[in-house]
């Protein structure tokens, strides 16, 4: 007996949706037919809107966060302190520190951290950048809010040693314990840390 599959435009859309960070083949089946199905689905409208982010969304090319038509949202806001400067890898790492409302300086996006194992090396990345809006800005604080994994830290050093020629003050976010966090559920690099940035 012949088995029953999916249209070919359905299992070419599912083959896409296969593709996105964190959807797997049930997530993308589902999806595609909520697509299809539901009157409340808006396809077209999805099309839309992923085909102008496509055409109009880009890395702006100050401080690599996303510009569309309205330009960047960061180097644009008056009223920021432009002395101070928070390095972070991705366009992504910058909106959860936004939300936060504890930051209101510039940002640099690196497009990502050094990491020999998958070939980005310092050239890959937008340090150069990096260091000609530091001079260009003297007495400028570079705060390094890299991950606190290998890759991360390596990526720290390596902008430390780059910028000490700049004569900037360079500080690391502090880490340690999370909010509401109990001692039992820390490992040891974490407890260590968070002694070492006691205040």
């Amino acid at each position: 007996m012949a088995k029953v599959e999916y249209p070919s435009e359905v299992r070419a859309l599912v083959g896409e949706l296969k593709r996105l960070p964190g959807v797997g083949p049930r997530s993308a089946e589902r999806i595609a037919v909520y697509l299809l199905q539901n009157p409340k689905a808006t396809p077209m409208d999805l099309s839309g809107a992923l085909r102008e982010c496509h055409e109009v969304v880009k890395a702006c090319p100050t401080c690599g966060f996303f510009t569309g038509h309205s330009g960047c949202a960061v180097c644009s806001e008056q009223g920021r302190e432009t002395q101070l400067l928070c390095v972070v890898e991705q366009p992504t790492d910058v909106v959860p520190i936004e939300r936060s409302g504890v930051f209101r300086g510039l940002y640099h996006c690196l497009g990502g951290k050094l990491s020999p194992l998958d070939d980005v090396r310092p050239e890959d990345l937008r340090i150069g950048g990096l260091v000609r809006r530091v001079r260009e800005n003297p007495g400028t604080e570079v705060i390094l809010a890299t991950s606190s994994d290998v890759e991360g830290e390596a990526t720290a050093n390596y902008l430390s040693e780059v910028l000490a020629s700049t004569k900037c003050k360079i500080t690391r976010l502090a880490q340690g314990l999370p909010a509401g966090g109990g001692l039992e559920y820390a490992d040891e690099l974490t407890l260590s840390r968070a002694f070492e940035g006691r205040r």
